[in-house]
């Protein structure tokens, strides 16, 4: 039975990968290591929570002592690690704490690693990283995997200076690793700090929709069972150093993306053509906010024959219908410090 370490596997996408991972793999021990800030929730994997082949392990990757003796307990013969702070907002008010669980996070857990894997053969670590890394592009063009990074915000240039140093260490080491830069995920259990969640309970709620700027920015959507199905293709097929971008081919503006979101909360929620659309407001753009992101994922294609399952607007109708479903699991994780902090940055006309 190999033994996978799952980081931040109570986190949006991490909860999808480790379900997959249980589910798909009965013969693999999996253990989910998180931390169980603000965006980690065991809610998120009641259905697995029981299954003979999973384990949860609540402690902080930034406990270099603590990552090594967890190595040397479980003997994992892999790593796939999503544990990371990411939201950019918070990464503006508060960059150390990005700096310390993405950098010094990823080091510790690569440390771990380097020492106790004294044979590297049939190991692998999988590094889940962004397409924020690469900077901002234009009107035209795409992210490739060979494109040079240039991150603008804490986020970003924490989440490059991870790959940096599991690039290092694959070099230096000879550390068998491999990394994915993804485009922006969407769908069930996503923490209602990111656009799509956050304006789907403001909506049902009757509170205003804050939208940056003008609302001209781009962004690539991939639906996140879409991203597990890719990071599950990637760990057992992916070859050791190589780089693979993960995009959805869902190029949205964001103010077209409320919109249509606003449609499909209108007829969900049997209201009058256009009321959701009345709580749109602009608010103050985002310091070095990026133009446009959008990722070319022909090699992932190629070499894993992956490729996205759903257009946007069907995925969007599936994450409205489950977040509609699960009042519960939203009201929840909608309590505290969180509210507090969105009412006060983002309801103001």
């Amino acid at each position: 039975m190999k033994t996978i370490l799952i980081t931040g596997g109570a986190g949006f996408i991490g909860s999808h990968v480790v379900r997959r991972f249980v589910k798909k793999y009965p013969d693999y021990k999996i253990v989910n290591l998180d931390n169980l800030t603000y965006a980690g929730n065991l809610a998120n994997l009641r259905d697995i929570e029981n299954e003979p082949n999973y384990e949860f392990v609540k402690a902080d990757i930034t406990a270099g002592e603590l990552m090594k003796a967890l190595f040397k307990k479980y003997r994992f013969d892999g790593v796939i690690h999503l544990a990371a702070e990411s939201h950019v907002d918070r990464s503006i008010s508060s960059p150390m704490e990005f700096i310390y669980a993405n950098i010094l996070g990823t080091v510790n857990l690569l440390n771990a690693a380097r020492v106790i894997w004294e044979d590297y053969t049939d190991k692998r670590f999988y590094h889940i990283s962004t397409d924020e890394v690469y900077g901002s592009l234009g009107a035209t063009g795409f992210f490739y995997e060979d494109t040079a990074y240039d991150p603008r915000s804490p986020y970003s240039a924490s989440k490059a200076s991870s790959d940096h140093l599991v690039r290092a260490y694959n070099h230096t080491y000879g550390l068998p690793t491999v990394i994915s830069n993804c485009s922006n995920n969407y769908g069930p259990f996503q923490f209602p700090e990111k656009l799509i969640p956050l304006a789907i309970h403001n909506i049902k709620n009757n509170k205003l929709v804050p939208v940056y700027g003008k609302g001209e920015n781009i962004r690539d959507w991939l639906y996140v069972e879409d991203h597990a199905n890719a990071i599950d293709l990637i760990y057992h097929e992916g070859k050791i150093a190589e780089t693979y971008n993960i995009g959805g081919h869902n190029e949205w503006k964001n103010i077209d993306l409320i919109q249509l979101l606003c449609e499909i909360m209108d007829r969900k929620l049997k209201r009058s053509a256009g009321t959701s659309a009345n709580l749109i407001t602009y608010v103050k753009d985002r310091a070095g906010h990026d133009l446009r992101y959008a990722i070319d994922s022909a090699k992932i294609q190629r070499e894993l024959a992956w490729k996205p399952s759903l257009q946007f607007a069907e995925g969007l109708e599936k994450t409205v219908e489950w977040y509609l479903a699960n009042e519960e699991w939203m009201k929840n994780v909608t309590t505290g410090d969180y509210q507090k902090y969105y009412d006060k940055q983002y309801t103001k006309r």
